[in-house]
């Protein structure tokens, strides 16, 4: 099992090992990130590929919303460090205890996320052509 050390973000602190961020406030709570925010937590590994596995965990978790349950707040909802540490915990040894399953998962949700991205990329291409075929009408 990897290890991770997970923290509220701070500007003033220099980050070495492998990282990446987790937003902890808003409906997105839990997405992991590559660039900081002000609301995010940091978190470190000791090894690259601790990183990855952690990170597509992360991605996956966020996407079916697992961290829905545990948001507080009634104007801005937010997760703690406590719940996110503990849900990675838990996650993770599942991840660990079946590794075949978790790689066909994370496998199946980076060829979906790779198809979602190249819809959104068509998508703005068609938004584009739409105002070029406005624009070209009114002038």
């Amino acid at each position: 099992m990897c290890t991770f050390y997970l923290k509220s973000f701070n500007p003033k602190d220099e980050i070495s090992k492998p990282h990446f961020f987790i937003l902890n406030k808003g409906n997105n709570s839990g997405k992991p990130l590559l660039n900081p925010c002000p609301n995010c937590f940091t978190i470190q590994f000791q090894t690259e590929s601790d990183k990855e596995q952690v990170y597509w965990l992360l991605f996956c978790l966020w996407q079916s919303k697992t961290f829905y349950p545990y948001l507080r707040g009634s104007v801005i909802p937010f997760v703690i460090l406590r719940d996110v540490k503990s849900c990675l915990n838990e996650n993770l040894k599942r991840a660990d205890n079946n590794p075949t399953k978790f790689q066909i998962m994370v496998d199946s949700f980076q060829a979906i996320n790779k198809v979602e991205n190249q819809l959104k990329q068509n998508l703005k291409a068609i938004d584009k052509a739409k105002k070029l075929i406005l624009y070209s009408f009114l002038v």
